[in-house]
C-alpha cells in the first residue's frame, strides 16, 4: 500500500492560516497589554517623578551661597567681614578651549601674565566640576563686559555676590585664619552640592575653620525657567540665604592692629592680657600673611614671597613659637625664692661669674654688679645672683612656681593646637634623656635657657598672673560676666616686693630706661630677657647673621600700683631685648593715649616705608618684576594646608643645652634721670585707658 502527501486543499490553508493569525494576535495583545500596562504605571504611579524631571527640564536650579557670620571684636568692630563684589569663575568641565578663553579674559579684564599662570595652574589641578576663580572685586565695567561675551565663553560665569573681607589684613591673620575654595578631598569627603558652588569658600585656618558650622549658614536658591539652549526665559523666584552667626572676640580691633604694625620689619608677637577678667586684647604674629589673598586664592608670586621669606609668616609665632625664656623668668624664680623661705635682703657679691663645678658661669654684666640683693638682682638681671641661691632652694620649687604661674601649659583656645613648651626639672631629664639632674641643668634653667621653652602667650599669661596674683586663664571669645578666678595663693607681700623691682626695672635703675611710658602719671612695670640662640664660638648674639642673633624678649603690666594691662613682646633674633622693650612701650602707650601711639608709629613707618599693607604690595611688586610668571607654581588648597601646617610645628627641644661656657646674653644697662619711688609712685593723675565694653 503506497503513503503519499494528502492533497493541499483550501480548508486546510484556511485553518493553518487562522491559527498563525491567532497566535500572532495573541502575540501583538500581549505586547499592547503590557505596553497599556507600562504607560499606566508611568502615568499614574510615576507621575511625580516624571512631572519633576519636566520641571526640572524647563525650569533651573542654582544655590545662592550663604554669607557668612562676621568675626567681630569687642567693641562690635569688624575683624572678618562680607562685601558685595562682581566675580568671574571658570568652570573646567564646561570650557571647549582653555587657551582661547583665557585669552579673551585677559583682555577684558586686564589679567597680568603671572596670574594667567596661575589660573593655568588651577585648571590643572582642579577636578572638573571646581570652579575656578578667574577675577573678584571686579568694577561694573569689567564684569559688564564679560557678561555680554558669554556667548563667546563656555564654561564662564559671572555673577554678583559677597565676598569675605578681612579690614585690617595682615595684622589678623593669624588670630582670625582664611577662606578657600573646598578642595576635591572636602568634596568627596562631604558631598554636598554647596561646596561646589561657584563663589563658596570655607574656613581653612585658624577661627574661620574652628567655626565653620556656626559662621557658615544656609544657602538660598534661585529658580528660572529656561529653554534648551540655556537662555533664561524668566526668573520663578529667590529664596535669600541665611547669613552665618557672628563669633564676638575678646581683641581690641585698634590695639591688634596698632601692635601688628608698631613690630614693623621684626619677626615676633605681641600679645596683651586684661589682668582683671584674662581676656586677650591682642594677639600678634607678624610678619604674617594677608588673608584677603588667600580667600582671593595663593598666587605664585605671593607664595614665593611667603614661602622663601625666613622669618616664616606663616607660622603663628605666639602659639607655636618656642623660645628660651631669658631673663623674664626672673620674677618668678624670685617668688618661688621667697615662698621658699629666702630672705630678700640676703646678697651674694657678683664679680662677674660664678664657679660651679668646674665650669664659670659668667654674669652678662662681665665687670660684675657688686653686692647684690635680691631686688638688685631683678632690676639689674643679675645673673650670679640667680645662680646663687637657686643651687640652695633647688630645681623642684623653681620649677613648681613656673607652672604655677603658667609656663609649660596648654590652654583652651579656639585653635588646632600649641606647642606648650618645656618646664624642666628632675623627673623630666630622668623621664626624657634617662640622665641624671646636674647644677648646671639649675644655673640654665633659672636665667631661662637650657631646656626650658615657654610660648608667647604663656609668657602673657605669667605676666598678668604676677601683677594680679590670680590664676588667670586666657579668654579669647568675649563673656561680658567677669570670670570668677581664684587666687595664686602667693603671698601679697612677695608679690608686692617683686612688683617694686620689676617697677625699677624701667622707672629706676635696672636695664630698661627707655621702656617708661610717656605718660605722666603712668608707671610701667617689666622686665627685660635676651636668650641666646648660639654659643659664643658661632657668634655674639648682637650682630652677623640674622639667625644666629639672640631672641629679645619683654613682659610688663601697667599701671604699676594697680595692675590692669599686662604685655608680652617675643622678637626673633632681635640681638637682645632692645628690640623688644620699645614696642612694649608703645603698645602700652595706645592703651592709655591713642594720639600719642600713633604718632610715633607713624614716624617709624616713614622710615620703614609705609605700613604693612603698603610694604608687603611694594614686596610683591619686586618679586613680580622678578619672577613674573617663572614663578614655582603657588600649591593646590590642600597642599597649601599642608605647608601652613608644617610651618606651624614646633622646634625640636634642644638635645644638648647652652651653658654658660658660652655665657649669658648680655642685658643692656639704661639709667634714666631720677624719678618717683616705685613705691612711692606719682601722685599725678592716671589717663583713662582705652574704653573696654562692659568694664
Amino acid at each position: 500500500m503506497v503513503f503519499g502527501k494528502l492533497p493541499m486543499t483550501s480548508a486546510i490553508l484556511t485553518n493553518k492560516f487562522e491559527r498563525r493569525t491567532f497566535v500572532l494576535g495573541a502575540a501583538q495583545g500581549g505586547i499592547g497589554l503590557l505596553l497599556a500596562t507600562r504607560l499606566a504605571y508611568l502615568s499614574v504611579f510615576e507621575n511625580e517623578k516624571y512631572k519633576a524631571a519636566s520641571e526640572s527640564n524647563r525650569v533651573n536650579l542654582s544655590l545662592i551661597p550663604p554669607r557668612r557670620g562676621w568675626v567681630l571684636d569687642r567693641t562690635g568692630a569688624p575683624l572678618a567681614s562680607n562685601r558685595a563684589d562682581f566675580r568671574v569663575d571658570m568652570i573646567p568641565d564646561r570650557v571647549v578651549d582653555a587657551d582661547a578663553t583665557l585669552s579673551l579674559l585677559s583682555g577684558l579684564l586686564g589679567l597680568t601674565a603671572d596670574k594667567v599662570g596661575d589660573i593655568k595652574d588651577k585648571l590643572e589641578k582642579a577636578h572638573g566640576f571646581q570652579p575656578v576663580e578667574i577675577a573678584a572685586n571686579l568694577d561694573w565695567e569689567k564684569f559688564a563686559a564679560v557678561s555680554v561675551r558669554l556667548p563667546e565663553l563656555p564654561g564662564v560665569i559671572p555673577q554678583r555676590g559677597y565676598s569675605r573681607f578681612y579690614p585690617s589684613g595682615a595684622s589678623v591673620g593669624h588670630l582670625v585664619g582664611y577662606v578657600g575654595p573646598a578642595s576635591a578631598a572636602e568634596y568627596e569627603r562631604d558631598r554636598n552640592p554647596l561646596l561646589i558652588t561657584p563663589g563658596y569658600k570655607i574656613g581653612k585656618d585658624g577661627l574661620e575653620k574652628t567655626f565653620e558650622v556656626r559662621l557658615r549658614g544656609v544657602p538660598g536658591a534661585r529658580r528660572v525657567e529656561a529653554t534648551a539652549s540655556g537662555r533664561v526665559v524668566r526668573d520663578l523666584g529667590t529664596r535669600e540665604d541665611v547669613p552665618g552667626k557672628p563669633i564676638q572676640l575678646t581683641i581690641h580691633a585698634g590695639l591688634q592692629d596698632y601692635a601688628a604694625r608698631r613690630i614693623g620689619l621684626e619677626s615676633g608677637s605681641v600679645v596683651v592680657m586684661d589682668c582683671a577678667t584674662g581676656d586677650v586684647l591682642a594677639m600678634v604674629s607678624m610678619p604674617s600673611f594677608d588673608p584677603n589673598s588667600f580667600s582671593d586664592g595663593i598666587g605664585r608670586i605671593e607664595w614665593k614671597m611667603l614661602s622663601g621669606d625666613d622669618h616664616v609668616p606663616l607660622r603663628n609665632k605666639v602659639l607655636r613659637g618656642l623660645y628660651p625664656p631669658g631673663s623674664t623668668v626672673k620674677p618668678m624664680v624670685a617668688l618661688s625664692f621667697l615662698e621658699a623661705g629666702l630672705d630678700p635682703n640676703a646678697s651674694v657679691g657678683c664679680g662677674g661669674g660664678l664657679r660651679v663645678g668646674n665650669r664659670v658661669f659668667h654674669c652678662w654684666n662681665r665687670r660684675g654688679h657688686g653686692t647684690t640683693d635680691m631686688a638688685k638682682g631683678i632690676y639689674q638681671s643679675c645673673d650670679v645672683y640667680f645662680y646663687h641661691f637657686a643651687q640652695q632652694v633647688g630645681m623642684d620649687s623653681i620649677a613648681a612656681m613656673a607652672r604655677r604661674l603658667g609656663l609649660g601649659q596648654e590652654y583652651p583656645m579656639p585653635y588646632a593646637g600649641q606647642s606648650y613648651g618645656t618646664v624642666p626639672d628632675p623627673a623630666w631629664k630622668k623621664r626624657k634623656y634617662k640622665q641624671d639632674w646636674a647644677l648646671y641643668d639649675t644655673v640654665n634653667a633659672t636665667i631661662g635657657q637650657g631646656y626650658m621653652l615657654v610660648n608667647p602667650l604663656q609668657q602673657a599669661v605669667m605676666t598678668s598672673r604676677i601683677a594680679s596674683g590670680l590664676q588667670l586663664k586666657p579668654r579669647l571669645m568675649l563673656d561680658r560676666r567677669t570670670p570668677q578666678t581664684p587666687s595664686l595663693g602667693i603671698r601679697q607681700d612677695h608679690l608686692d616686693f617683686v612688683h617694686a623691682a620689676m617697677s625699677e626695672v624701667v622707672n629706676g635703675r635696672g636695664t630698661a630706661g627707655k621702656a617708661r611710658l610717656p605718660i605722666e602719671g603712668v608707671q610701667m612695670a617689666g622686665k627685660t630677657g635676651t636668650a641666646q640662640v648660639v654659643g659664643l664660638n658661632v657668634g655674639n648674639g648682637k650682630g652677623g647673621l640674622w639667625k644666629h642673633r639672640d631672641h629679645g624678649h619683654f613682659i610688663c603690666f601697667a599701671p604699676f600700683d594697680k595692675p590692669r594691662y599686662a604685655c608680652a613682646v617675643a622678637i626673633e633674633h632681635g640681638g637682645g631685648s632692645g628690640a623688644a622693650y620699645p614696642i612694649a612701650r608703645d603698645v602700652m602707650t595706645y592703651l592709655f593715649d591713642q594720639a600719642k601711639a600713633m604718632e610715633v608709629l607713624e614716624g617709624y613707618e616713614k622710615q620703614w616705608g609705609g605700613n604693612v599693607t603698603e610694604r608687603m604690595a611694594a614686596k610683591y611688586n619686586t618679586f613680580a618684576a622678578q619672577f613674573g610668571s617663572s614663578a614655582p607654581d603657588a600649591p593646590d588648597e590642600d597642599q597649601t594646608a599642608k605647608e601652613v601646617e608644617a610651618d606651624n610645628k614646633p622646634a625640636p627641644e634642644p638635645t644638648a643645652p647652652l651653658t654658660d661656657a658660652a655665657s649669658p646674653a648680655a642685658e643692656p644697662v639704661a639709667v634714666p634721670a631720677p624719678v618717683a619711688s616705685p613705691t612711692n609712685p606719682a601722685t599725678a593723675p592716671t589717663p583713662a585707658p582705652i574704653t573696654l565694653p562692659g568694664q
